[in-house]
């Protein structure tokens, strides 16, 4: 065997023995409870028999047919998503432009902005669901703002927007950062050329700085869609899909078909029903921004 043969093998289980590990941890953690839960949505099962009933799609057709429940809550789920992806990534450029600039204290409001998204969804939903009422209570007390006493959790009129407030809070500074590591590859000549030109600071930004950081762009509105549908978290501990099951997404719905009414088999369908969605709106939302990209 020649040297080179040997390099190359080397190589190879290095390769191998770093990789492999992460692969079989993937395998067992990942995969094949995933193949393991599209088998079961084609049975009827409670999680408990021994053996599951092969039902081929009735779970399917009945989640599809005659289940308003799940698609009231996919339309609120699509609803929250549309909203939160819009405000969230228009509120976090708009910020990362800001912050790419030349003003005091930058680095300090970047850190303020991202704390937020360390925080667990579930501890933030409890802590919005105070400030929500007890705070609110008092802030009304000091301010007489009536805004103060509205019924921001229970008005179903008003709870989609206090479930976007507390999303778009929490999920911010992650995009922030994103668009400002996208901000900071635009070539500075290019800015300063414009400028010579005499283009105006909008022309700069839509004309050069937005085609360039497209790529970011791209991240960002991938990671907020399917983040966005699958919204279970935060609903859980602001709402528990209240007021009635005005705020109920489709994660949740899966979480009580499965765990609560004990009907595993058609959970694990909604289940891929969901997946399937998600991954439809994203591969069509990542072909369509990778076509905006431009190369510098």
């Amino acid at each position: 065997m020649t040297s080179l043969s040997k390099k190359k093998l080397n190589k190879a289980g290095v390769f191998i023995g770093f990789t492999l590990p992460a692969f079989l941890a993937i395998l067992l953690s990942v995969e094949l409870p995933f193949l393991m839960s599209i088998l079961y949505s084609f049975t009827k099962w409670n999680g408990l028999d021994k053996v599951p009933v092969f039902i081929g799609f009735a779970n399917y057709i009945e989640a599809l047919t005659d289940d308003p429940a799940m698609l009231k809550a996919l339309w609120f789920t699509i609803t929250l998503t549309f909203f939160t992806v819009i405000i969230t990534n228009v509120l976090a450029l708009l910020l990362a432009v800001i912050l790419d600039s030349d003003i005091a204290g930058k680095n300090f409001l970047r850190a303020a902005f991202y704390v937020p998204n360390i925080i667990s969804l579930i501890i933030i939903g409890y802590i919005w669901r105070f400030i929500y009422g007890n705070a609110f209570d008092s802030f009304f007390a000091a301010t007489g703002l009536p805004v103060f006493m509205l019924s921001w959790l229970g008005d179903t009129h008003l709870v989609l927007f206090s479930v976007v407030i507390v999303s778009v809070w929490h999920s911010l500074g992650f995009y922030l950062v994103v668009y400002i590591a996208g901000l900071q590859t635009v070539p500075k000549d290019l800015i300063e050329a414009s400028m010579i030109d005499g283009a105006n600071p909008f022309a700069r930004f839509f004309k050069i700085t937005l085609p360039i950081i497209m790529p970011s762009v791209t991240v960002a509105v991938f990671h907020s869609l399917s983040n966005g549908l699958k919204a279970f978290d935060v609903i859980f501990s602001l709402t528990s899909g209240g007021p009635g099951s005005a705020t109920t997404t489709i994660a949740l719905d899966i979480y009580r078909t499965a765990f609560v009414i004990n009907r595993f088999g058609y959970g694990t369908a909604k289940s891929v029903i969901l997946f399937l969605l998600i991954l439809v709106l994203t591969f069509f939302q990542v072909r369509m921004f990778k076509q905006m990209e431009v190369e510098v």
